[in-house]
């Protein structure tokens, strides 16, 4: 494990040392949680773009005509 030196305003410091607490973890987990979703958000967004570059509109109608026309039930409508 690596240890990295952090400088942050006091504002965000508090902030984070107040939700910390409320979760009751500590500063360095909340930091540490922060940054491990950030870094899979970016990941994925990097993921889904090269997979957007592959599409194919004719393969994605010739999927869609497969579906079934019929309504959803009831549990499953927006």
């Amino acid at each position: 494990m690596n240890t990295l030196s952090l400088r942050l305003p006091e504002s965000l410091h508090k902030h984070a040392r107040e939700l910390a607490k409320k979760e009751k973890i500590s500063i360095n987990q909340l930091i540490t949680l922060a940054l491990a979703e950030k870094i899979s958000a970016i990941d994925t967004e990097k993921y889904l773009e090269t997979r957007a570059k592959r599409a194919s509109q004719s393969k994605f109608d010739k999927a869609m005509a497969k579906v079934a026309d019929v309504e959803p039930p009831a549990y499953d409508r927006l």
